[in-house]
């Protein structure tokens, strides 16, 4: 293998933004900042989820996010600054570079992810687990 997905996690995190969990939740509330929430929707039902992020699947970004893409999502067009998160902080670093990468700026991503999120104490809603 050339690069395993370590290399790949610290040659993302060597290029982009990372911020706790924390400094994330000082802009929540902001209207200029889009949080977007890479995790399955599995996860998101079992787990719950981040107050007013748009759901991503990872698998889907660079076609929502590429203009050019029948899949394009307007909001990535917005000229709005993007907080990436998933689990625990890797797919989200991946996501973020990638994102970066294509041109979408400013990007960042949060430090441990929603795990880390809902360990710190900050605002959650529920998921909708089914019955």
């Amino acid at each position: 293998m050339k690069k395993g997905y370590r290399e790949l996690l610290d040659e993302a995190n060597a290029e982009i933004e990372v911020v706790s969990p924390e400094e994330a939740a000082g802009l929540l509330e902001d209207e200029d900042t889009i949080f977007v929430d890479l995790r399955d929707p599995r996860e998101i039902e079992r787990d719950g989820r981040i107050p007013g992020a748009k759901h991503v699947t990872r698998g889907m970004l660079e076609f929502w996010i590429d203009p050019e893409s029948p899949y394009h999502k307007p909001f990535f067009a917005s000229g709005k600054s993007f907080v990436f998160f998933c689990a625990g902080g890797w797919r989200s670093a991946l996501a973020t570079k990638t994102a970066q990468d294509m041109g979408l700026s400013p990007v960042k991503h949060i430090l441990g992810g929603y795990t880390a999120w809902k360990a710190a104490g900050l605002p959650v809603e529920p998921g909708d687990k089914k019955k």
